[in-house]
């Protein structure tokens, strides 16, 4: 594989870890003190960290796929719901066990937990005051950048999390149209503007929303024709565990121009990972808005609405605003990540990355003769799909049992740090729980 170890393998404080501001992206990271003592919190075991969540949110956790229910399936399941550490790829839970982690933080990491660089960018901004009542200079430096990777890039406006900038996308879109109604494919996060089956959202705000099935173009059609001259945006995400057809890309494009809505893609999981301007940069289709979120900071917590400067504009005609969007470890982080994929192809190596993964892993189902599991999705962002979700859960506790954590119900995520040796242990810890899996079926 054309790529070398970035990280070191164990889990140190990666901030001790210094690389010069021109850190070749070809040469391994320096290594941590071997003598730091591992920072583990006092100790219970996974159950009662649970008991202890459940007691103070209520959900028990704050992010939705982060519950044990969304980890694993059921509230009861074991495997670990709370961490200590992060490097590289390897994460050690709060009670001190380490795992090798295929899920990247729900793909909002694709450099390595704790990149030496990103995190001394976002430590030195972090010392000289990450926020204040200015913007900070970063801000400018990191959207002129960006406008230069992403192809529909004119203007950008900074957010925190993905759904606040598709949010903000769909405002700008709806004020620039001055229409209401906005068609969507695809999962745009928990805001009530897509949210059109959950509990708490306005019947009016539902209505302003219709969803139609991922890459079908008789749907899209007949829902644009019903919107009329009151849509305002068709709202994409290009990618739904497969590329789409270009046939139906084409002829979202063909719609949004002729209805004059606006077009916008969610590219928060497909940029800085398909390629570094996500799909639109991947396929030549241009989009009028998206947002990007996720690997653009490497898992510090920053968006961007981005899109052509006639509509962008129209977002100083409404009211977009976060006290917190310019905060600059953030955006210093996003520089750092930057600075990666102008070193190194980073996508071409997680693409590459993602299939040795994947080849790894069916080994693994076809050595152990298990059956009703295959490995399907893109190279970069693929996923296990199982018969049954009993057998999910179980594989996905049997596999955290041999030291390995799998995404349930959606992508495993390939990351630089993904070594040849990571790599190998994923399929053995695969290969294990689908052999315990096996067995547990035929009754052993």
């Amino acid at each position: 594989m054309p790529f070398r170890r970035f990280f070191d393998r164990g889990a140190k404080d990666a901030s001790a870890q210094p690389a010069p501001a021109g850190h070749d992206a070809d040469v391994e990271s320096e290594s941590a003190d071997e003598g730091e003592a591992e920072v583990i919190p006092e100790e219970h075991d996974d159950s009662d960290w649970r008991t202890r969540a459940r007691a103070v949110m209520p959900t028990g956790a704050s992010t939705g796929s982060k519950r044990a229910e969304g980890l694993y399936g059921s509230a009861d399941a074991t495997g670990p719901t709370h961490f200590s550490q992060a490097v590289g790829c390897r994460v050690i839970d709060a009670d001190g066990n380490e795992y090798l982690d295929c899920t990247m933080a729900l793909g909002a990491v694709a450099l390595g937990y704790a990149e030496p660089n990103v995190t001394r960018a976002a430590v030195d901004a972090i010392a000289s005051g990450n926020v204040c009542g200015l913007s900070s200079y970063r801000e400018v430096e990191v959207a002129e950048r960006l406008c230069g990777v992403i192809p529909c890039a004119d203007n950008i406006q900074f957010l925190k999390t993905g759904a606040e900038a598709m949010a903000a996308a769909v405002r700008i879109a709806r004020t620039y149209t001055a229409r209401d109604v906005v068609i969507g494919s695809g999962y745009f996060g928990w805001l009530d503007w897509s949210a059109d089956d959950t509990a708490g959202v306005p019947e009016g705000t539902r209505r302003a929303f219709r969803r139609v099935a991922y890459d079908d173009i008789a749907a899209l059609e007949a829902a644009v024709s019903d919107a009329g001259s009151q849509l305002a945006a068709i709202v994409l995400e290009p990618v739904v565990e497969r590329l789409p057809s270009v046939e139906w890309i084409a002829r979202a494009r063909e719609l949004a121009t002729s209805a004059g809505a606006v077009l916008i893609f969610d590219e928060i999981k497909t940029g800085f990972r398909l390629r570094t301007g996500g799909y639109q940069a991947y396929a030549d289709v241009m989009p009028d808005l998206a947002a990007f979120g996720k690997a653009m900071a490497n898992g510090y917590p920053l968006s961007a609405v981005v899109g052509h400067r006639e509509v962008m504009d129209a977002a100083r005609k409404t009211w977009i605003s976060s006290t917190l969007a310019s905060e600059a470890s953030a955006l210093a982080a996003c520089g750092a990540v930057l600075a990666w994929h102008d070193q190194a192809d980073v996508c071409d190596s997680l693409w590459t990355i993602g299939a040795e993964m994947r080849r790894g892993v069916t080994a693994a189902i076809e050595a152990s003769g298990v059956g009703g599991v295959s490995v399907d999705g893109l190279d970069p962002m693929w996923m296990l799909r199982f018969d049954t979700p009993a057998r999910e859960q179980r594989f996905l506790e049997l596999a955290a049992q041999h030291g390995v954590l799998f995404k349930r119900g959606a992508y495993n995520y390939a990351a630089l740090a993904h070594d040849e040796e990571a790599i190998r242990e994923i399929e053995r810890g695969a290969s294990d729980a689908f052999v315990d899996l096996r067995d547990e079926d035929a009754g052993a």
